[in-house]
């Protein structure tokens, strides 16, 4: 196996700060990948044994390979870290996987296997849960805008929560139950105005977007009363409304600790203030999610039982400072168990470079009196925003290494693009790959378990990848990619010209 080990090339000044020039352009940074995908003796990316090429000849690039394996391993140690944690508290924890980072009926499977529950936002994620079979009293739905059909089917299925999300929901799902002659169990989800070191369009605790209740005093609708206090006493009054507790979600792709505390001890002071106002006792608390993986170098996720410990501690000294009986806490982790589990297999395409002009004074050359040019090379890819629109609307950054073989070639800065007609077609921003990357190589882009097929779409008419999973030294598809068939068929202006 060829290794790069050059440490002489300086950084590209067209790169950002947080981008070192990999002393090995062939290792892998064991934090952004699943466990099993390494090197074989050949030099080619294999998870659980099995080459990319073998992959890529079976079901085709793009592709979405995941290891099962690693799935459930994360699932476990999610579940088995904070059950330890809480155990002298609440007697452990429920662990509900968020499957809006990633849902089939395969993932959906292993989930209820290895012990958790499942987060729903819509009717079609419940339909997932029922085709599986799991247990309604498992499952949860979320959503800002539940529709008549979601509440009555979460209803049928006898769901464990409904979260709740507005005084407008509240009424109506206590309208929808009484009809029906049932009891709906709901959560209120609340808005501590907490803010999460997080992209503004994935921070969810703050008063200005449209999740959740705010716990800031005089809604405008009961003077001097919170909605998140509003809600608490409409939903007790309601006789076909089960009230269990509280919810919050303070954002996405979280490192530090300190935001879930602070949330955490917001919503237990509010636990307190309706006991000590009202006689009202909620049992149940869930803190979310929303803990960050590594999809670079420099992103520093903690372990699971980091996370829960500290959390634990928040709770344990929280509860003995307010004397309260400490409630049934759940938790929500979706990215943080299935993003790093997965990768998007791609093959090269075409490759351009482009030379892009640094004023002298950013490289502290201030006598200089012109500008300097540096490369740029753009790596084209069969797939892109398609298939990963994360960098388009949230800016995200991700890592890419070429998959197929090994290179002893020099570092050069590139970016990783897709092929649709968009200039923010951009798969990996910034990246340094080999300078003899030709078309036919394979590119790796780890991470992209969550949030990426399942926002994918058709743009361009591009067909949705398919997604393997991989166990044991052997891969079987768990979503089919689509086929230009499939596209066709729903397209009904034929039939009626």
């Amino acid at each position: 196996m060829q290794s790069n080990t050059n440490n002489s090339t300086s950084a590209s000044p067209l790169a950002p700060g947080w981008l070192a020039v990999p002393e090995d352009l062939n290792a892998l940074h064991a934090p952004m990948w699943a466990a099993g995908v390494q090197r074989n003796d050949d030099g080619e990316l294999a998870i659980d044994g099995v080459p990319v090429r073998e992959l890529k000849e079976q079901f085709g690039t793009p592709l979405f390979v995941m290891s099962e394996g690693d799935f459930r391993a994360r699932a476990r140690s999610f579940k088995d870290a904070f059950d330890a944690a809480f155990a002298d508290i609440c007697g452990g924890v429920d662990v509900y996987y968020a499957g809006k980072s990633f849902l089939c009926t395969a993932v959906a499977a292993w989930v209820a296997g290895e012990g958790l529950r499942l987060d729903t936002c819509s009717g079609g994620e419940l339909a997932v849960a029922a085709r599986v079979g799991i247990d309604g009293a498992n499952l949860g739905l979320h959503g800002n805008n539940k529709s008549d059909a979601e509440i009555n089917r979460a209803l049928d299925m006898k769901l464990g929560r409904i979260v709740v999300d507005s005084l407008d929901e509240l009424e109506r799902v206590a309208k929808i139950a009484s009809g029906r002659g049932d009891t709906a169990k709901v959560m209120l989800r609340l808005t501590p105005g907490v803010h999460a070191h997080t992209h503004e369009f994935i921070a969810t605790a703050h008063e200005d977007q449209k999740f959740g209740l705010s716990m800031a005093e005089d809604s405008g609708e009961a003077a001097g009363l919170s909605a998140a206090e509003e809600a608490v006493a409409a939903a007790t009054s309601y006789s076909n409304v089960e009230l269990l507790g509280l919810h919050c979600h303070i954002g996405s792709q979280i490192f530090e600790p300190d935001g879930f505390a602070l949330a955490a001890e917001k919503l237990l002071d509010f636990l307190a203030e309706m006991r000590a106002k009202y006689s009202i006792v909620l049992p149940e608390l869930d803190l979310g999610g929303g803990y960050g993986i590594a999809y670079t170098p420099v992103d520093t996720p903690r372990p699971p039982a980091e996370i829960a410990q500290a959390m634990a501690a928040v709770v344990r000294s929280k509860c003995a400072e307010l004397d309260i009986t400490p409630p049934r806490i759940s938790i929500e982790p979706g990215r943080a168990i299935v993003g790093t589990t997965t990768f998007t297999l791609y093959e090269v395409g075409t490759l351009k470079t482009v030379r892009v002009d640094v004023p002298a004074d950013a490289l502290g050359e201030a006598g200089r009196d012109h500008n300097v040019t540096f490369p740029r090379r753009y790596v084209s890819v069969d797939g892109g925003m398609s298939d990963n629109p994360r960098p388009v609307l949230y800016d995200a950054d991700y890592s890419a290494i070429v998959a197929s073989r090994t290179s002893d070639a020099a570092p050069q800065l590139s970016r990783v693009v897709g092929k649709h007609c968009e200039s923010g077609d951009i798969v990996v921003r910034d990246v340094y790959l080999p300078e003899d990357v030709a078309a036919g190589d394979l590119l790796a882009v780890p991470g992209t378990g969550a949030y990426c097929w399942a926002l994918s779409s058709n743009y361009n008419y591009l067909a949705r990848p398919g997604v393997v999973a991989v166990r044991n030294g052997a891969a079987r598809l768990i979503v089919r990619g689509e086929t230009e068939e499939d596209l066709l068929n729903r397209d009904m202006g034929v039939a009626n010209v």
